[in-house]
């Protein structure tokens, strides 16, 4: 996905200074600098969650990776709800 975001001229500067000393492209710096903030923040909410919230977003997590196309009948699920 393509997005246009506008820095200023001192940081795109340095910017442009970190890319030499990284032997990168601006572009590819400037990328795995987001990836590096998504994750950093992403860790800082989640040690800031209560057991709940975890637990919700730990099931989200599991709901996200599951297979769309794998269903369960009706009766499947009532067998197992009865015999718990």
């Amino acid at each position: 996905m393509r997005k246009n975001i506008d820095i200023d001229e001192a940081t795109l500067t340095k910017l442009k200074i970190l890319s030499a000393f990284e032997d990168m492209s601006v572009k590819s710096l400037m990328e795995k600098a987001v990836v590096f903030f998504v994750a950093y923040k992403e860790q800082e909410k989640f040690e800031n969650m209560t057991e709940e919230e975890k637990q919700d977003a730990g099931l989200l997590f599991l709901m996200q990776q599951s297979d769309k196309e794998d269903v369960v009948g009706l009766n499947e699920i009532l067998y197992i709800l009865d015999n718990k």
